[in-house]
């Protein structure tokens, strides 16, 4: 025992004496044997760890459709195409734990390569209950089917449109198309697919609820990217609906169609290729489909042409999923760095030594030094990168073209502007262009953030009337297009865009100011486009000389002198005088142009107590027709040091109580005049001459056809003509009390504004001189 005691102590003693070098020779035995474990456990093959598929096994999909859809696909020559058929991993799908990380465009995943697109491949799905879609869907697959073989005549073997497919939606696994987008085959690598869906609405539960269901967990499952069908070349869908039974959209028309929509715009990452197409079964169905099948040919063809839908801008595959979508864009053009605001009385125009040249003397010829001319706008300079971040398209080099926020609207279904409630101009037909960005004031409200160029006399290069019309129908015509993948897009009505029949010359600048505006003119009305000219009443003699139009305005921006420098800020010296010289001329052409009195209403400068000015000049000039309308302030730097604020912009009530006072002193000067229409939208309100007033009805809207009958038969043999000799009858819900917002569109309410009110604020792009 004592033996054992000594022992123990002797032990004691070592450990004590050497336990530092215990622990540390144990901790490197212990790190040495788990190092070893991990680097054997690494060497093991992964297949080994994972058991086979049953379903990698499996037949292909096609072996488990009834024997009709067999006998169905074998007859169209279809075979269905599936997305890694036989090299799926085998077992269940792994979680990481994490989100792979993003790529471009905020899709998970998906950072492989595409090649460039050279074929297309339509794939047609549908569903159906009544057969009646399928018969559809069999119409659209033979018009591809004739597309195809039309692409295949043509001499370039590298690009082509392939023959279509088609699935009916009950018959697929949606795994095969809609969680990942079909692989191109390996000897085609440049192939995409076009999926082309067309379904009816049913209130039953039916296969589509199904799929709406699939598309939406698809989309919210964190396991599969986002954007899983952005390698398609795109998608389009057309609904089947029926008015009898559902009127409107918001009661069911085309509900489903609607929300597929929605769906595929998230899945393939906004790549709608063609609007939305929508037919009511007991009516339009043939004509719609028609139309949108030929838009969607349309469509691939560009897409064969160009590689892609496009990017960069809204509805070219780069579409904002939001109501507020076109909010975005237009306000991006507001977000400019006060820095970026240039004053074009001071800038130095393409690299010249001196400032611009401005001529405040009292006469304003035409300079014909075309050798020394510079450009108005040259490419290079600060207002050419100003003007087309704001959306401009700048034609030559002293035009322009953008889309107005009603032609979006319009092409919506949302309404169309006060000039459809006044003189039937339907929004989407319509082109806002101007064939001089130059102007003559410097207004406080102008909503061109102070960036066109400004002068008295035309001191620059002039460009041909031909290429300024051409320039301006494409640079439209390319902006409308841009739209066809913005959601709500009507598919009727964007084909209906395709055809331009409006002209508004406004935009910015001053029209008249170009030097051979009325060859333009001729232009636009050879091929029956209307022409609504505006000017800012600063050049007499060149509104003197100007040609018959649809429609003449002229800007009335204050009823005395000292209103009217605060406001328009003009440059000519004598512009009071010039200003009453055009209210001369205006009474002079009354009987040939339907002439029109722009009043823009800017409280604290041109609404207190000007009621009586107001009159006055509308006896001076006796117009056709007064706008009083409501400024909307657009929150630049220009304005703000000009004074102007939200508390500038009037509200309705206050714009109506000023008509009522104006119309009540016409009345009392026995001038003529009556509250014909309103567009309370726009806050914005038409008082009409009596001329107009037939019948005890309004006629304030415009005959277009017999506008052009009437022109052609005076260019033709002399015969003149007189603005009566074209009105039309003005629609009930435009009339004023009426609140003139058309019937067939829907009233949509911005977030953020009070939906309460019952007259909203104006869209920004309202505020112009269109």
């Amino acid at each position: 025992m004592a033996g054992d005691r000594v022992m123990a102590e002797g032990l004691l003693a070592v450990w004590h004496a050497y336990r530092l070098h215990i622990l540390i020779a144990l901790s490197a035995l212990f790190f040495a044997i788990r190092a070893y474990r991990t680097l054997s456990r690494s060497k093991t093959p992964a297949s080994a760890s994972v058991p086979s598929s049953p379903r990698s096994q499996s037949p292909g999909k096609l072996e488990k459709l009834p024997a009709t859809q067999n006998a169905v696909l074998e007859k169209e020559n279809v075979k269905p195409v599936r997305a890694d058929a036989g090299t799926k991993p085998s077992g269940p799908k792994r979680v990481q734990g994490k989100k792979p990380a993003k790529t471009i465009g905020g899709r998970r995943g998906s950072s492989e390569e595409l090649q460039p697109i050279t074929h297309i491949q339509p794939i047609i799905f549908f569903a159906s209950l009544t057969t009646n879609t399928e018969r559809y869907a069999n119409v659209l697959l033979e018009d591809l089917r004739a597309a195809a073989q039309k692409q295949s005549n043509l001499e370039n073997p590298g690009r082509g449109l392939l023959p279509p497919q088609i699935h009916d939606i009950s018959y697929i696994d949606f795994d095969d198309f809609f969680v990942s987008a079909p692989k191109p085959p390996s000897t085609s690598p440049g192939t995409r697919y076009m999926y082309c869906i067309l379904v009816p609405t049913y209130n039953i539960d039916t296969v589509l609820s199904t799929f709406l269901g699939d598309l939406e967990e698809t989309h919210n499952d964190f396991r599969i990217d986002t954007g899983s069908l952005h390698q398609l070349a795109g998608y389009s869908v057309f609904g089947f609906g029926d008015k009898e039974e559902w009127p409107t959209e918001e009661e069911g028309f085309c509900t489903q169609a609607k929300e597929i929509d929605r769906w595929m715009s998230k899945l393939t990452g906004r790549k709608r290729a063609f609007p939305l197409g929508m037919g009511d079964i007991k009516s339009d169905v043939d004509a719609a489909l028609k139309d949108w099948s030929q838009g969607l040919q349309e469509t691939l063809s560009d897409i064969l042409e160009n590689g892609g839908l496009g990017e960069g801008v809204a509805g070219s595959g780069d579409a904002v999923e939001s109501d507020e979508e076109d909010m975005d864009d237009d306000d991006s053009s507001g977000k400019e760095k006060k820095s970026s605001m240039v004053d074009l009385e001071d800038i130095k125009m393409g690299g010249d030594s001196g400032p611009l040249p401005i001529d405040f003397t009292t006469v304003g010829k035409v300079v014909s030094s075309e050798a020394s001319a510079k450009e108005m706008v040259p490419k290079t300079s600060p207002t050419y990168a100003s003007l087309t971040k704001q959306g401009y398209t700048i034609v030559g080099s002293h035009s322009g073209v953008k889309i107005c926020r009603w032609t979006k609207s319009a092409l919506r279904g949302r309404g169309s502007c006060y000039k459809y409630s006044f003189y039937g101009i339907r929004s989407h037909l319509c082109m806002e262009a101007t064939p001089s960005l130059s102007c003559s004031n410097k207004c406080i409200f102008c909503w061109r953030h102070g960036t066109n160029p400004v002068g008295t006399t035309w001191r620059w290069k002039v460009d041909s009337p031909e290429l300024i019309f051409q320039g301006v129908k494409e640079g439209h015509y390319k902006k409308i297009k841009m739209m066809k993948g913005v959601p709500g897009v009507r598919a009727e009505r964007f084909a209906e865009a395709m055809r331009i029949r409006h002209c508004a010359l406004s935009l910015v600048g001053e029209p008249i100011f170009y030097p051979h505006i009325n060859r333009f003119l001729e232009m636009l009305h050879a091929e029956h486009i209307s022409s609504f000219m505006v000017c800012n009443a600063q050049h007499p003699d060149q509104l003197e000389n100007l040609h018959r139009v649809t429609q003449l305005y002229v800007s009335i921006d204050a009823s005395n002198r000292e209103s009217l420098r605060k406001i328009d800020r003009p440059l000519h010296r004598d512009f009071w005088e010039r200003f009453q010289r055009c209210l001369d001329i205006l009474r002079e052409k009354r009987h040939v142009q339907r002439t029109v009195f722009r009043l823009t209403l800017v409280k604290g400068f041109n609404v207190d107590d000007e009621v009586i000015g107001y009159a006055d000049l509308v006896e001076k000039a006796l117009p056709c027709l007064i706008e009083v309308k409501g400024v909307t302030y657009c929150g630049t730097s220009t304005s703000a040091g000009a004074g102007l604020t939200m508390q500038n912009v009037p509200f309705y009530e206050e714009i109506t109580s000023f008509v009522v006072a104006l119309n009540a002193e016409l009345e009392r000067r026995g001038l003529g005049y009556g509250l014909a229409a309103e567009h309370a939208h726009s806050c914005c309100v038409l008082l009409a001459s009596n001329r107009f007033h037939v019948n005890g009805k309004w006629h304030t809207r415009i005959d277009y056809p017999r506008f052009f009958e009437l022109l052609e038969k005076e260019k033709a043999d002399g015969t003149s003509f007189t603005p009566e000799d074209y009105m039309q009858e003005t629609e009930e819900w435009a009339l004023w009390g009426n609140g003139g917002f058309n019937p067939e569109d829907e009233r949509v309410h911005r977030k953020g504004k009070n939906r309460d009110r019952a007259i909203d604020a104006a869209p920004v792009e309202d505020v112009s001189t269109s």
